[in-house]
């Protein structure tokens, strides 16, 4: 439990354990409490041969490097070519594609052991608009261990978890032990927001730091892998666990960032490293609430807990030697100008924005899923179940009966909607917009006119600015905080919400992964907040 990678590395190198044993340790821990989480789709029986294998080496003084002998489990839209590859999807169901993806070759290659495929809500959550998160036709319900119950209010009792599990989390296994770490996939959220709901480290690269080729697509412009774990450190060995040495030819936005050294991201686990780093504080709906740009009601804001917490953790970072710039102000969300602010541009989502309809939000991740989604398709050659999106659509309205669309498919009618060759003009209109408001009017401009480090962000509402652009950005677990729900969303008498995990996140422009590293551990390390959820022991 809670046993880190370099412990169980040092632990290893000891023989104290043998992979093996490891494996083993947690396939009981799988069977014991999985029933409950519904954390794995697949769990690999292969697993115990391939811990064997790498015991091999070992005794032959062969270690491949921190990552030899690790148990870890991907999010099941990742290729591996001996299991299968769902999505979580019921057209997908058997589906086990014909290559591994770069980023599972490369764990491999360290010597990391695939364990299981994880849950994540479906096709990472661009099905249906009303979906609950961690939801899936293959898999049903995800919960949440830190209040592994679904919502008994009228409305909401349809199964779905009462405490989020935050994006299309994948990150329920490694909450509660049952690997060391786990691959998540974000294109806006999908790391951060699981890492913030279940008390993880998430690290978001940046676009292109982790091929992307053999994961299933939302769209290339904003999609990544990323490590999701229990300690900064960890997280730090798998990315560079995950990272290929050179460009992948199969994913060209693998040639935005430099590696580090030897694709190592420890030598910037610094404790200290907050000594001298600026911070800067984007007060401005992140914080407090802001009635600019076209709307004349307020939007954002903290609530007096999670205020509370932020004043606490701004002193934190004060204390350990940072100039925190309190306030900072991104132009794009105080702009006063509708066309210059960003929280009047939205994702086109829904069936509110289908075609017609889209005319004030961005198209770029509807048409992205269009064009990127058949393409991974064709990737599959004679292993694809079905031919396109509309194929699929198809295939889903034909077995409703048997679970499929459970809640409807309207992100995908939407994105089907989309002609990749006539709606092109629009998409890149519209991706220049979003590169505009997130970026050039937003992350960057707040980050140069401060000379700053870093922003610091509550929770993980940093996701869509940093998403757009495709900035990394890293959520470090802080505290519990109680839930409350009021007038008709009020929980029934004798039922009382547990309290729920809340993190900090640290977020800066493109491939500012090793300074990101060294501040997120730096604060860590000072506060050790993190803490495993009762009830799994």
């Amino acid at each position: 439990m809670e046993t880190s990678i370099t412990e169980l590395q040092a632990a290893l190198a000891a023989k104290r354990v043998t992979s093996r044993q490891l494996v083993e340790q947690y396939l009981v821990r799988i069977a014991t409490y999985d029933q409950r989480l519904r954390a794995t789709i697949t769990v690999n029986p292969r697993a115990l041969a391939e811990a064997d294998a790498l015991d091999r080496e070992r005794a032959q003084g062969k270690v491949r490097g921190p990552m030899h002998g690790i148990p870890v489990a991907l999010k099941d839209n990742i290729h591996t070519a001996d299991l299968r590859t769902t999505g979580g999807a019921l057209a997908f169901v058997d589906l086990v594609p014909p290559y591994d993806a770069t980023l599972t070759k490369n764990l491999r290659n360290a010597g990391a052991i695939i364990i299981a495929k994880a849950q994540l809500t479906e096709l990472a959550n661009w099905v249906a608009s009303g979906m609950p998160g961690n939801y899936n036709a293959v898999n049903g319900q995800g919960l949440n261990p830190w209040d592994p119950r679904t919502d008994p209010r009228p409305g909401f009792d349809d199964g779905r978890a009462v405490m989020g599990t935050g994006g299309s989390s994948s990150g329920i296994g490694t909450n509660v032990s049952f690997w060391a770490g786990n691959v998540g996939t974000e294109t806006s959220g999908s790391i951060l927001s699981p890492a913030h709901a279940n008390m993880l480290v998430g690290i978001k690269p940046t676009v292109g730091r982790i091929s992307r080729y053999g994961v299933i697509p939302i769209t290339a412009d904003q999609d990544t892998p990323g490590p999701m774990t229990r300690t900064v450190a960890d997280a730090a060995i798998m990315l560079g666990a995950m990272e290929g040495a050179a460009p992948d030819p199969n994913d060209a936005a693998t040639k935005a960032c430099t590696p580090p050294a030897n694709r190592d991201y420890t030598p910037f686990l610094k404790a200290d490293a907050l000594k001298g780093a600026r911070i800067g504080v984007p007060r401005a709906f992140f914080y407090d609430t802001v009635t600019s740009g076209g709307s004349t009601r307020p939007r954002g804001g903290l609530s007096p807990a999670q205020r509370r917490v932020m004043d606490e953790v701004i002193g934190v970072l004060r204390a350990q030697g940072a100039t925190v710039v309190d306030p900072v102000s991104i132009p794009s969300i105080v702009a006063r100008n509708a066309d210059d602010n960003l929280l009047d541009w939205n994702p086109c989502s829904g069936l509110d924005n289908a075609r017609g309809l889209d005319g004030n939000c961005s198209i770029v991740l509807k048409y992205g899923m269009k064009r990127d989604f058949n393409a991974w398709l064709g990737t599959l050659g004679d292993k694809a179940p079905l031919a396109s999106l509309t194929a699929l659509r198809t295939w889903n309205l034909a077995h409703q009966r048997a679970g499929a669309i459970k809640y409807g498919q309207a992100q995908l009618d939407i994105s089907d909607e989309s002609d990749v060759r006539l709606d092109r003009e629009r998409y890149e209109a519209d991706r220049r917009k979003d590169l505009r408001l997130t970026a050039a009017q937003g992350i960057d401009a707040v980050m140069k006119a401060h000379t700053l480090d870093a922003l610091l962000f509550p929770g993980a509402s940093s996701a869509n600015i940093a998403a757009r652009p495709g900035y990394p950005s890293i959520t470090v677990p802080y505290a519990l905080l109680p839930v409350t729900a009021s007038g008709a969303q009020a929980f029934p008498a004798g039922f009382d919400p547990k309290p729920a995990p809340f993190g900090v996140t640290f977020t800066a422009g493109a491939c500012a992964e090793p300074k990101l590293v060294a501040l997120s551990y730096a604060f860590e390390q000072a506060t050790r907040k993190r803490q495993a959820p009762a009830g799994f022991p």
